[in-house]
């Protein structure tokens, strides 16, 4: 077994990105009913614990996480503020 001393593996960084991509979109629902954040905060929040796990199966399949979850998601919240002229907390999460 290989030691990596205080580094925290990447993959415990995706879930709790997960996490936070998902409560936002609870929070986006609750505070103001917007059910398609509800939705994209839980559809996007899945796909990146799914990437966080399939990381922590392999760490060189780093793709899933970042192109098709973190990628799209900070596109898809890229034309939501472009569309709507502000800056939405859920896009600032996907920036994170």
């Amino acid at each position: 077994m290989q030691d990596t001393g205080s580094v925290v593996p990447l993959h415990w960084i995706g879930f709790g990105y997960a996490a936070l991509v998902a409560t936002g979109g609870i929070i986006g629902y609750v505070k103001a009913g917007s059910v398609p954040s509800l939705a994209a905060g839980l559809l996007f929040g899945s796909l990146a614990g799914l990437g966080s796990y399939q990381l922590s199966q392999d760490p060189r399949n780093v793709w899933v996480f970042l192109a098709a979850t973190s990628g799209t998601f900070a596109g898809v919240m890229a034309l939501r503020s472009y569309y709507y002229g502000k800056v939405m907390p859920v896009g600032l999460i996907a920036g994170a």
